[in-house]
């Protein structure tokens, strides 16, 4: 896949699937740029790339306010020239019933998961427009089909994919492609925390019997992410070991 030299901008990217799949990328001779809210974390992630022979920088930022937003995207270019890949990971969640789901836990999970794909988005095509090129692709979930306890989960990441959607509509004469990833259960340190009974259940109900690596992800990003798909637009590809055919079950 042709994507060595490229400027990739991965938010969220400091742990996680969002650092798997930045770290990955940069071993494919990609320059990245590793955002997240906490410096610190960051600056650790730009370290162990660096040290392992790739391009990196670092730029803590709230995606949800759109001046720090903006602001980082100016960076991007000033540093790199350009920005060709923008992939938006970050997420959070904070799963409850609708009965005990507050107002505060919806608003929180629709700024980070929805409204800062919308702002990074936005800041990304103002630059990739007049390069007449770029590569968006939004990271949604399997539980965008739906998944109790997660109406605002679920709610925001349906509205990534229409998001992708209509983005793509809107960018196919700009050189730009938008596609989506909603990855199932993947090895991360959220996965680690959970009680061993709820990871047996889990991996009981994979298809595949088994639950995805960061580098799984990675792999589906940098596909979309190469000139050898620049033809594929609009998409949602799902990287869940099956999980998306029965989408409630587990």
């Amino acid at each position: 896949m042709q994507i060595k030299g490229r400027v990739a901008l991965v938010t969220g990217s400091a742990s996680g699937m969002g650092r798997g799949t930045a770290e990955i990328m940069a071993q494919h001779g990609v320059k990245i740029v590793i955002n997240d809210i906490n410096q610190e974390q960051v600056d650790e992630v730009v370290k162990g790339i660096k040290e392992a022979g790739g391009e990196a920088i670092g730029i803590a930022a709230d995606i949800t306010k759109k001046d720090q937003v903006e602001a980082m995207f100016q960076k991007v270019v000033d540093t790199f020239g350009r920005i060709d890949i923008l992939v938006n990971n970050a997420g959070i969640s904070k799963d409850k019933g609708i009965l005990k789901m507050s107002e505060a836990d919806w608003d929180s999970v629709l700024a980070v998961d929805l409204k800062g794909v919308f702002l990074c988005c936005q800041a990304a095509i103002k630059f990739m427009r007049e390069q007449n090129y770029g590569r968006i692709v939004n990271i949604s979930s399997r539980a965008w089909l739906g998944g109790p306890g997660q109406a605002n989960y679920s709610a925001a990441k349906a509205g990534v994919v229409g998001l992708t959607r209509t983005l793509a509509l809107e960018m196919g004469k700009k050189g730009i492609t938008v596609n989506c990833i909603p990855p199932g259960i993947i090895e991360t340190a959220m996965w680690q925390a959970l009680p061993e009974a709820t990871k047996e259940r889990l991996n009981q109900a994979q298809p595949t019997g088994k639950i995805g690596a960061p580098r799984d992800i990675a792999r589906a990003v940098m596909f979309f992410a190469s000139d050898e798909a620049g033809y594929i637009t609009g998409q949602t590809m799902y990287v869940c070991g099956g999980k998306s055919l029965f989408a409630n079950i587990g």
